[in-house]
């Protein structure tokens, strides 16, 4: 597995290898990582910091996407798993792979649930194929304005646990995820990747470009350590204003009361399950 960056190697120096840096990922150079699953996979995608925009030098890897059950492990009585979860350390680097069966995959798109869109729509493509680009043509008929509810929930959570710790991740995942759903609700477009959310709502406090540059040190690094760092005030005042500008999108977005793709996830389930009777004849 190789990264973006050139990573040093012993040789003749005698020095020890250095920690590649996982700022910088390259998705195709992971293709490699995914042989040997135990079913096929219909796309794999990073998700995680590095799809958020705020990826540490430490940071792990995180993998997921959709594997295909053979029909035979589905129609009897003995059924396959449904999700998939493997973590393994490779060239010193942790990498979590998640991935749930196309019926699950399909059933979670169509329950607001904001996890599964980001993984589907990720821009960070490790492996993919026809099923996945249909998957993400019907991504549109996924949405509803009840998004709002998933980002809202994740917001209160990441909240919480940056309260009890101090740490930059949660924070940084508390401010993504409320401009995610503000952007999701009120344009119908998702967009998981932090600085461009930043960029592009004027919600977004200044300082968020900050924070992303302290936290590339380390995983685990505190907001207390951070020069210039906003205070308690400031992050309650600016936190209590993004939730209500999700609430107010929520209140005024277009988006459908109920998702409009499940007769086409239907289709798309039965032909490719089929299909795998097909090629095991």
């Amino acid at each position: 597995m190789t990264y973006s960056q050139a990573t040093p190697t012993t040789g003749d120096t005698g020095r020890t290898p250095q920690a590649p840096d996982l700022t910088r990922l390259e998705p195709a150079a992971l293709r490699d990582v995914l042989a040997d699953q135990p079913y096929p996979l219909l796309f794999a995608t990073v998700s995680g910091a590095h799809l958020y925009g705020f990826p540490s030098r430490d940071s792990d890897v995180d993998l997921r996407g959709a594997h295909l059950l053979p029909a035979a492990e589905v129609v009897g009585l003995r059924h396959g798993p449904a999700t998939v979860d493997r973590s393994w350390t490779r060239d010193g680097v942790e990498i979590d792979l998640v991935t749930h069966d196309a019926a699950k995959f399909g059933q979670l798109l169509l329950r607001r649930n904001g996890y599964v869109l980001e993984q589907l729509l990720s821009p960070l493509v490790v492996l993919t194929g026809e099923a996945h680009a249909e998957l993400v043509a019907l991504a549109p008929g996924c949405l509803t304005r009840h998004h709002a509810h998933h980002y809202r929930g994740f917001a209160h959570t990441q909240r919480r646990l940056f309260d009890r710790t101090g740490e930059l991740k949660p924070l940084l995942y508390t401010f993504r995820t409320l401009l995610t759903g503000i952007h999701l609700i009120r344009t119908g477009r998702l967009v998981a990747h932090l600085p461009t959310l930043a960029a592009e709502l004027p919600e977004a406090p200044d300082y968020l470009g900050t924070l992303v540059a302290a936290k590339a040190t380390g995983e685990h690094d505190l907001l207390a350590g951070v020069s210039d760092a906003p205070g308690a005030d400031l992050l309650d005042a600016d936190l209590t204003a993004l939730h209500a500008a999700l609430d107010e999108a929520g209140q005024a977005s277009r988006l459908p009361e109920r998702p409009t793709a499940e007769p086409a996830l239907h289709d798309l389930l039965v032909r490719i399950r089929l299909a795998t009777i097909v090629s095991s004849a």
